[in-house]
């Protein structure tokens, strides 16, 4: 399952990965560099396994009594960093809008 160690790695990636333009187009600016923010939303579904059967699994999920501090916690580590940080509601259904600049999509995962 997530931990701690990954939640921490997960929020240095996420601060310092050079992902947005520089002025000569190249990815070369971290979200800090371009004085971004970031949204964090729980997303259990990403966990489905459809390997089996006509329905996901979750089982591989964390349960919401480990998950939600986990997320707490991954929040406050990205705002460590000094990035300006938005939070879901946990275990609540919301409408999310985002808008992708390119079509770029990195997983990132240790």
């Amino acid at each position: 399952g997530d931990s701690q160690p990954q939640a921490d790695w997960l929020a240095e990636k996420i601060a310092n990965l050079r992902v947005f333009e520089d002025d000569a187009g190249k990815m070369n600016l971290s979200i800090l560099d371009v004085k971004g923010s970031a949204l964090v939303v729980s997303q259990f579904t990403l966990f489905a396994d459809a390997q089996k059967g006509r329905r996901p699994s979750f089982i591989n999920a964390a349960p919401p009594e480990e998950a939600e501090p986990l997320i707490r916690y991954f929040a406050q580590k990205l705002e460590s960093f000094g990035l300006p940080v938005k939070s879901g509601v946990f275990r609540a259904e919301m409408l999310v809008e985002i808008h992708n600049d390119g079509p770029v999509t990195i997983w990132l995962e240790k």
